[in-house]
C-alpha cells in the first residue's frame, strides 16, 4: 500500500496529440453528451407517464435508458474539463472511483441485455403466459438482478486494482481508467487481477452473451412458424430494437477489447473506446425512438400535448404487444391467418 504514494494522479493520453483540435473536441463531446442526457430522460419521461408503455419491456427499457446515462457522466465530464488542460490529469481516487462506476454500469448493462432477451423469448415463444411468467414482481427482480451482478463484479475489480504497486508510469493511453491499463502499470504481482478479470469476462460478458443468442435461435424458430408474412413481420418487429442495440453493444465491446494489443496508434484506439463507451449510449434511446412503434406513438402523443399541431398517432395497433403476438400465434396454429390479421 506505501508503493501506490508513488502516484498521486494519472495523466491522459487520449485526444492529446491534437492540441489544435481541443476546443472542437469539446464542443463535439459535449453535444453527445447532451443528446445521451436529453434522449435517455425524454425515454425515461414517456415510460412513466404514458399508460400505453406500462409494459415489463419499457420497464427494463427505463432501467438500460438510466444504465446510459450513468454510464456516460462517469466519462465525459472529466474529458470536458481535460479539454482545457495542458496535462489532462485524474486524480488516484478519481480514476479508482471512475473504474467502479464505469464497470458496475457496464456489467449491469450485459445481464440487462440477457433479461431483455428472456423477456422478448417468452412474448413470442409463450404469448399466453407472458402476464403471468414476466410480471411486475418478477420484472422488478430481473431488474435488480441485473444491478447487483454488476455492483458485485465492480466491487471485486475494484478491490483488486486499489491493491496494486503503481510505480511503472502514471500515463494512461486513453480518456478513462480501466482495468487492464492500470495492470500495464503495475509493478506488483497481476496474476489474481488478470485470474478475476477472465472470470468475470466469462461470467458477466460471455454468458449473458450466449443467453441472448439461444434467445434469438428459438424467436427466430418461432416466427418461422408463422404462417403469413405479415404475421412473421408483425412479431419480428417487436424484436428488432432489442436486437440492434444488443449488436451495436457487443460489436463494440468486442472490437474494443478483443482485437491485437499491437498495430493501432493511439488515434485509433481512442476512437473505438469512444464508440464503446460514448456513442453507443447516445445511440441506444435513438434506435428505441426511431424503430418501436409504440414509442414513436408515446412521442406524438406527448407532442400534441405541448403542441397541438402535432398530427395524432394511428391507433390502428392499439393492442398490446403480447396480445397481438398471441394472436399471430395463434392464428399460425389455426389456419386463420389472414382473416385474423385482418380484424387486427
Amino acid at each position: 500500500m506505501g508503493n501506490q504514494t508513488l502516484i498521486t494522479e494519472f495523466i491522459f493520453l487520449g485526444f492529446s496529440n491534437h492540441p489544435e483540435l481541443q476546443m472542437l473536441f469539446f464542443l463535439v463531446f459535449l453535444v453527445i453528451y447532451m443528446v445521451t442526457l436529453l434522449g435517455n430522460a425524454l425515454i425515461l419521461t414517456l415510460i412513466k407517464t404514458d399508460p400505453s408503455l406500462q409494459k415489463p419491456m419499457y420497464f427494463f427499457l427505463s432501467n438500460l435508458s438510466f444504465l446510459d446515462i450513468c454510464y456516460t457522466s462517469a466519462t465525459i465530464p472529466v474529458m470536458l474539463v481535460n479539454f482545457f488542460r495542458s496535462r489532462k490529469t485524474i486524480s488516484y481516487a478519481g480514476c479508482i472511483t471512475q473504474l467502479f462506476f464505469l464497470i458496475t454500469c457496464a456489467g449491469t448493462e450485459c445481464v440487462l441485455l440477457a433479461v431483455m432477451a428472456y423477456d422478448r423469448y417468452v412474448a413470442i415463444c409463450s404469448p399466453l403466459h407472458y402476464l403471468s411468467v414476466v410480471s411486475r414482481r418478477v420484472s422488478v427482480q430481473l431488474a435488480g438482478f441485473s444491478w447487483l451482478c454488476g455492483l458485485v463484479n465492480s466491487l471485486v475489480h475494484t478491490l483488486f486494482a486499489s491493491t496494486l504497486a503503481i510505480c511503472k508510469s502514471n500515463q494512461l493511453s486513453h480518456f478513462f481508467c480501466d482495468v487492464p491499463l492500470l495492470l500495464k502499470l503495475s509493478c506488483s504481482e497481476t496474476y489474481i487481477n488478470e485470474t478475476v478479470l477472465h472470470l468475470a469476462s466469462a461470467l458477466i460478458g460471455l454468458s449473458p452473451c450466449l443467453f441472448t443468442l439461444v434467445s434469438y435461435v428459438c424467436i427466430v424458430g418461432a416466427i418461422l412458424k408463422i404462417r403469413s408474412t405479415k404475421g412473421r413481420f408483425k412479431a419480428f418487429s417487436t424484436c428488432t430494437s432489442h436486437l440492434t442495440v444488443v449488436i451495436v453493444f457487443y460489436g463494440t465491446a468486442n472490437f474494443n477489447y478483443n482485437r491485437p494489443s499491437s498495430g493501432y496508434s493511439l488515434d485509433v484506439d481512442t476512437l473505438v473506446s469512444s464508440l464503446y463507451c460514448i456513442v453507443t449510449p447516445m445511440l441506444n434511446p435513438l434506435i428505441y425512438s426511431l424503430r418501436n412503434k409504440e414509442v414513436k406513438d408515446a412521442l406524438k402523443r406527448m407532442g400534441r400535448k405541448y403542441f397541438p399541431s402535432v398530427p395524432e398517432p394511428s391507433n390502428r395497433q392499439g393492442t398490446s404487444v403480447p396480445l397481438r403476438i398471441e394472436n399471430i400465434c395463434i392464428n399460425s396454429v389455426s389456419g386463420h391467418d389472414q382473416s385474423m390479421l385482418n380484424l387486427q
